[in-house]
C-alpha cells in the first residue's frame, strides 16, 4: 500500500474514531456507571441506540429483573431501551457481553423505597443539655478587692458542659446553689466533672463569697437549656421517627454545639416575618402554641438537625399520603420546591432552583445550592429567613432535602442538605426492608 493511501486511511480511521466517540450511542455507553442505585420497585430505562445485539447476566435475578424476566440471561436489542426493575432489596452484577466478548460489569445494589410524609410545620424547640453549659465567667470581689473568678481560675472554659458536682449529676441550674453553698460553708472544694470537645476532665474549685448577694457562687455563668422556632422537614410512619432543622442547635453565647440531655417538639404559630436583606437574614417570628402538647421528644442534636420520635403523625400536612424519597445521585439542578409556614400553621408550597448539586460520598451538610424564585415568597420573606431551616425539599415528587442556611449577602440563596444524610442520622436504614405495622 502506497504512502499516500495508507496516510487517507488514517486519516479516515481518526474521523471514524471521533464520530463513534462523540455519537450520543457511545456518549450513553461510558455514562454508565460501574456501581448503580436504585430503590426497589422504582424501574429505570438504560438507553444505548447501538445497532447490535447483546446478552445481560446476572449475579442474582431474583434481585432485579432485565425486561421483566428473572432469567440469569435475558437478550436484549441494544437499539432499543431496555428496562430494569428491582424485585428486592439487595445487590446484584450485571454483565454485558456483545458477540460472546464481555464489555461492561456493573454492580447494581437495590435499597427499600422509603416514603416519608414531608413536613413544613413550623415547630418549637425545647432542648435541655445533658449538664449545665458554661457560657461566661463571673467576676466576684476577691480578699484583696481584686476581681476573682472561681471558674476561671480552675481552668473552666466557655463550652465546658459540667455533667457532675460531687459525684451528683448535674441536670438543672436549681441544683447548683445547694451544692455550692454546702461546699462554702465547710470551706472544701466543690468536684467538677465536665465534658470539653471529647474529653472528661475532673477540676477542684474553691467557691468564693459573694458579699452582695450574701451567698457562695462558682463565678461562672451556666445554662441548662435552649428554645427557639424551626421548620419539621419529614415523619417516618414505619418507626415514628422525625428529622427537622437541618442543622446543629449551638448555645447563642459560646456557639457550641448542645449536648442532648432531653427534649420536646411543639407547635409553633408564625406572627409576622422580618424580610431578609443583603447583609442583615431576615427570620420568622412565632410563638409556641399549645405548649401543653407536646409533639415528640428530642434526642439527638448533629449537624444535620434534631432528631426523635412523634407521639402522633403530624397534622397541617401539605400532603396526605407518603412520599418516596431521592437517592444524591437523583438530585438534579432544576425546578423544585420547599414546603413551610409564612403565616399561622398553613404548610403552603413554593417554587425554588435547585442551582448545583455538590457530588457527596459522605455525609457534609451542603449538598446544595439553592434560590427561591418564587415571586411571593420573596415579597414576603425577601429569600431564606431564620425558621425556614428543615423547610423539605422537593423535586419530581420526592424528598431530595431540607433547607439549612441562608447566604448572608443574598437571602434568596442557601445551601441544603441531602435527605439521604438526615436519614442516616436519623437511624433509618437505606439498606433493610421496611413494613408499615398495624396499629
Amino acid at each position: 500500500m502506497s504512502q499516500r493511501k495508507r496516510s487517507i486511511l488514517g486519516v479516515f480511521l481518526v474521523i471514524l474514531t471521533m464520530v463513534i466517540v462523540i455519537s450520543p450511542p457511545f456518549q450513553d455507553f461510558i455514562s454508565l456507571p460501574d456501581e448503580m442505585r436504585l430503590l426497589n420497585g422504582v424501574a429505570v430505562q438504560v438507553k444505548f441506540g447501538i445497532p447490535a445485539s447483546g446478552v445481560v447476566t446476572s449475579t442474582h435475578p431474583e434481585v432485579i429483573q432485565v425486561n421483566g424476566e428473572s432469567s440469569k440471561q435475558v437478550q436484549i436489542n441494544l437499539k432499543q431501551p431496555f428496562t430494569l426493575s428491582p424485585n428486592r432489596v439487595g445487590e446484584t452484577e450485571l454483565r454485558l457481553k456483545l458477540g460472546g466478548l464481555p464489555v461492561k460489569t456493573v454492580r447494581v445494589k437495590v435499597l427499600p423505597d422509603i416514603k416519608l410524609y414531608p413536613g413544613g410545620q413550623s415547630i418549637g424547640v425545647k432542648l435541655h443539655a445533658a449538664g449545665l453549659l458554661v457560657v461566661g465567667h463571673h467576676f466576684l470581689d476577691g480578699p484583696n478587692q481584686e476581681k476573682i473568678s472561681p471558674g476561671e481560675k480552675s481552668d473552666i472554659r466557655l463550652g465546658d458542659l459540667i455533667i457532675k458536682m460531687n459525684g451528683l449529676e448535674m441536670k438543672t441550674i436549681d441544683q447548683v446553689a445547694d451544692i455550692v453553698n454546702r461546699a462554702g460553708r465547710k470551706n472544701e472544694p466543690v468536684e467538677i466533672e465536665l465534658i470539653r470537645g471529647r474529653e472528661k476532665k475532673i477540676v477542684q474549685l474553691k467557691p468564693l463569697f459573694d458579699k452582695k448577694e450574701k451567698e457562695y457562687r462558682l463565678g461562672l455563668y451556666i445554662r441548662d437549656s435552649a428554645a427557639g422556632v424551626g421548620t419539621l422537614t419529614f415523619y417516618d410512619p414505619v418507626s415514628k421517627k422525625y428529622g427537622a432543622l437541618g442543622h446543629v442547635i449551638s448555645d447563642i453565647d459560646t456557639q457550641k454545639p448542645i449536648i442532648v440531655g432531653d427534649g420536646q417538639i411543639v407547635r409553633a404559630n408564625v406572627t409576622s416575618i422580618e424580610k431578609g436583606a443583603s447583609g442583615e437574614p431576615g427570620s420568622k417570628r412565632a410563638i409556641f402554641f399549645n405548649e401543653g402538647e407536646v409533639l415528640g421528644n428530642i434526642t439527638k442534636n448533629s449537624p444535620f438537625g434534631i432528631f426523635g420520635k412523634m407521639n402522633t403523625p403530624p397534622d397541617q400536612l401539605l400532603i396526605n399520603k407518603p412520599m418516596s424519597i431521592a437517592l444524591i445521585e437523583e438530585v438534579k439542578k432544576g425546578p423544585a420546591e420547599i414546603f413551610t409556614v409564612i403565616d399561622g400553621q398553613k404548610v403552603e408550597r413554593f417554587s425554588i432552583e435547585i442551582v448545583n448539586v455538590i457530588e457527596q460520598k459522605y455525609p457534609a451538610t451542603k449538598g446544595m445550592i439553592i434560590k427561591i424564585t418564587d415571586p411571593r415568597l420573596l415579597e414576603k420573606t425577601g429569600g431564606i429567613v431564620q425558621g425556614m431551616s428543615g423547610s423539605p425539599i422537593i423535586q419530581n415528587n420526592k424528598i431530595v432535602g431540607a433547607v439549612t442556611h441562608v447566604f448572608v449577602n443574598d437571602p434568596t440563596s442557601g445551601y441544603g442538605t441531602f435527605i439521604e444524610w438526615m436519614l442516616n442520622e436519623a437511624e433509618i436504614s437505606l439498606n433493610q426492608e421496611r413494613k408499615l405495622k398495624a396499629s
